[in-house]
């Protein structure tokens, strides 16, 4: 059903907490797993050659991560690829999806942090707009609200 799985990962633990659930899909479905990062293009409010070094550097960090990870996937009997890119990670996870003919965007629920709730996720956009099917997985404990209580218990 699902041949190749796309993980966007975004160096967080949060976001990489994922993956014990995605290698065992990919390893019931016999599919081949990209591991995918974007790292947002800063060229559209600053530009300059530090810039451009230091962009070069996130890409590079990048690769060794995502290098790791996968060594880790591939020891589980998991067929693995990655990419690292710059770019707009919503935007570009979709059309990366799209034009390499995904099955299937697993991701987390929360990757770097809770400023999401603020600035809107990455998960929320890419559920909204992707063309192909969206694997959420909660990667953070949510407790309940407590009920409040109008009167004291009846004893």
């Amino acid at each position: 059903m699902f041949k190749k799985i796309l993980v966007p990962l975004d160096g967080s633990e949060l976001a990489a907490k994922v993956l014990p659930q995605v290698a065992d899909l990919a390893k019931s479905q016999d599919a081949q797993v990209t591991l995918l990062t974007i790292y947002y293009d800063l060229k559209t409010e600053v530009s300059g050659q530090l810039l451009d070094e230091l962009m070069a550097q996130e890409v590079k960090s990048c690769e060794i991560y995502l290098s790791k990870v996968a060594q880790d996937l591939k020891a589980q009997g998991v067929k693995v690829q990655i990419e690292c890119f710059v770019g707009m990670p919503p935007r570009d996870i979709i059309a990366y999806a799209a034009k390499n003919g995904m099955d299937l965007i697993a991701m987390a629920t929360h990757g770097k942090g809770e400023v999401a709730w603020v600035l809107g996720s990455t998960a929320e956009k890419v559920v909204t707009h992707s063309p192909v099917p969206v694997l959420l997985i909660r990667v953070l404990g949510i407790k309940a609200p407590e009920a409040k209580r109008e009167f004291p218990p009846i004893p």
